[in-house]
């Protein structure tokens, strides 16, 4: 399935391809967020090269990306395919996190230390880190932007997982916290926003990456 599937309401003025990063290179098994010097694996460039093919051939007159290194090599092959400078938007980095650095998962690392629960005291916010509100904020206000920008054709804004998802949430009128578990984001994934002027009225998904290139329709 190719990107030229992908679904635009009547009235759409501008479209915007919410790139999520591919694989990380990450022997440690940390919680890299904002640390410099973390780049794709071989298999995240196949992702981001996988992405760059999918959008060959769409009219895409903007391309930007979240400053971190993960994301700017995501965006360099989809700039040679659709011959676009990489311009960066701060707006799209990954949001700061308290376990930054650490790992973090149940029974291991950070969560056997009871130093560090009290920083999970509060989900719904969330306690560890930037609140879900100002991440969704931020990243819609970028997307508003390129839709400006692009009016008439369509931009491609690549960021991480957690900008993505509240981002789209927010858009869809849905609650902010949620369990991570169940983000519709996977690695080297495209979601796409359909404006009609600033408004936002209609979401797909794809997966480039993903088995047979899923691809789903949002709401």
């Amino acid at each position: 399935m190719s990107s030229s599937d992908i679904r635009s309401p009547a009235g759409t003025t501008a479209i915007v391809h919410m790139v999520r990063h591919g694989e990380v290179d990450n022997p440690r098994r940390i919680l890299y967020g904002r640390i410099p010097g973390y780049h794709l694996s071989e298999a995240g460039r196949v992702m981001a090269k996988a992405v760059a093919d999918f959008l060959a051939g769409r009219d895409v007159t903007l391309l930007r990306s979240s400053p971190l290194e993960r994301a700017i090599e995501t965006a360099e092959p989809i700039a040679a395919e659709l011959d676009l400078a990489v311009e960066l938007d701060d707006r799209l980095i990954e949001p700061r996190n308290y376990f930054e650095g650490m790992r973090f998962a149940v029974g291991d690392g950070a969560l056997r230390r009871p130093r560090h629960w009290i920083q999970l005291r509060n989900p719904f916010r969330p306690s560890w880190g930037e609140p879900y509100k100002e991440v969704a904020a931020r990243v819609l206000a970028s997307a508003n932007d390129a839709a400006a920008v692009a009016e008439g054709h369509e931009a491609v804004l690549v960021s991480h997982q957690l900008p993505i998802w509240v981002a789209r949430e927010a858009a869809e009128g849905r609650r902010l916290w949620h369990d991570p578990r169940r983000r519709q984001c996977a690695l080297g994934s495209v979601t796409s926003l359909m404006f009609a002027g600033s408004k936002i009225i209609g979401v797909n998904y794809a997966e480039p990456s993903g088995p047979g290139r899923r691809q789903v329709a949002g709401a």
